[in-house]
């Protein structure tokens, strides 16, 4: 059974910020099941008997290397796409983490061809779909108060 297509998806986002006004994006490999080529924040699935804040701070060690120095949780969205004609159904569980840019390293550079640190004013071009709506959403949770 295939999380997201047979039945629903849960996984963590996470915005990784430094506490300075910019916050960690990726830009997707080939290797990744859709939107290749395109700048995102992090995320990836909660395993069965994981605790949420278990796999958020799993993710981000695999991902960055980094340790969770202090998380918000932001609220969840439903996520319906349709990829390659096969229709999905996620739920993430959105989170605003402040990390150590020191200790940020590109782990998986199958997945992720370049890391790179933004402001508001400096996104890279083009973002992942979904993207845009998260950064919208919580604006003034991710912009406005980025120094915790």
């Amino acid at each position: 059974m295939k999380n997201g297509v047979d039945h629903i998806g849960i996984s963590v986002v996470y915005c990784c910020h430094d506490g300075k006004g910019k916050i960690l994006l990726a830009k997707r490999t080939d290797s990744c099941r859709d939107e290749h080529n395109r700048w995102d924040i992090g995320g990836g699935g909660v395993d069965f008997g994981e605790t949420i804040e278990a796999a958020l701070r799993r993710e981000i060690k695999e991902e960055y290397n980094a340790e969770v120095l202090k998380f918000e949780f932001l609220g969840y969205r439903d996520v319906f796409r349709e990829v390659d004609g096969v229709k999905t159904h996620w739920l993430p569980l959105d989170f605003k983490v402040l990390i150590d840019p020191a200790t940020v390293h590109n782990n998986e550079p199958d997945k992720h061809s370049e890391l790179r640190w933004s402001t508001k004013d400096t996104l890279p071009d083009p973002l992942h779909s979904q993207l845009p709506f998260f950064l919208e959403k919580y604006a003034d949770k991710i912009w406005t108060n980025n120094q915790d």
